[in-house]
């Protein structure tokens, strides 16, 4: 079993691409693969509390977050300063997360077999 790590980077809804990665994220982890997520920059608003974007006709991201432990994926991360420069914190995310310092970015993408960016 490999340990792979998802960092995702863009918004919620620019389109399907968050929904896509999502979908992808799941089918890795259907393979018996150890998968976890970070997220980044803009993905940060993918996990905000209290978004309607049934109303620009698109799927809810929070809503298949909250499915991924079904997945075995059980821990989201977050940076810690993506988080404060668009100003959130974990209180505003709808699931909680691990915040891990920018700093400490590169130390953490090297407990993982393989990182893939998104």
């Amino acid at each position: 079993m490999k340990k792979i790590l998802f960092a995702l980077r863009r918004p919620p809804h620019c389109g399907t691409y968050a929904q896509e990665m999502l979908d992808i994220i799941m089918t890795v982890a259907a393979f018996d693969q150890e998968v976890s997520i970070l997220i980044l920059d803009n993905a940060v608003f993918q996990l905000k509390k209290q978004q309607n974007p049934e109303n620009a006709g698109l799927k809810d991201t929070v809503a298949i977050f909250r499915a991924l432990p079904i997945y075995n994926i059980n821990t989201v991360y977050a940076e810690m300063e993506s988080l404060q420069e668009r100003g959130l914190s974990v209180a505003d995310l709808d699931q909680s997360v691990v915040e891990i310092p920018r700093n400490n970015i590169g130390e953490f993408f090297r407990q993982f077999d393989l990182v893939l960016s998104g």
